[in-house]
């Protein structure tokens, strides 16, 4: 059974930095895209960033500059590093992947973890 745990949320202030983490555990044989969502109150579900196998990234524009998105293969690990947060930026974060086990290939995720940005 594969799961996909995140952590790292929390409250900060506006302009600060948090780091949120997804590490994939059980029966993978590999990990192809992986990302971040998020679901602001009242929001659709919308992609934060997101980053392939071999390393290319994509953002939304909204974090562009602000966000960083890195992965550690050997590790099934993923992280995303925010900078100067904005309330705008309050949401539920979500951690995605797209899993090839013993099941066969579909996309997992997270539990969600919260971040808010306070003014």
């Amino acid at each position: 059974q594969v799961q996909l745990v995140e952590s790292g949320g929390g409250l900060v202030q506006a302009g600060g930095s948090l780091r949120l983490s997804c590490a994939a555990s059980g029966s993978i044989r590999s990990i192809n895209a992986m990302g971040w969502y998020r679901r602001a109150p009242g929001k659709q579900l919308e992609l934060v960033a997101r980053i392939t196998d071999t390393g290319t990234t994509d953002y939304a524009d909204s974090v562009k500059g602000r966000f960083t998105i890195s992965r550690d293969n050997a590790k099934n690990t993923m992280c995303l590093q925010m900078n100067s947060l904005k309330p705008e930026d309050t949401a539920v974060y979500y951690c995605n992947a797209d899993v090839k086990s013993l099941l066969g290939q579909r996309p997992m995720w997270g539990q969600g973890t919260q971040v808010t940005v306070s003014s």
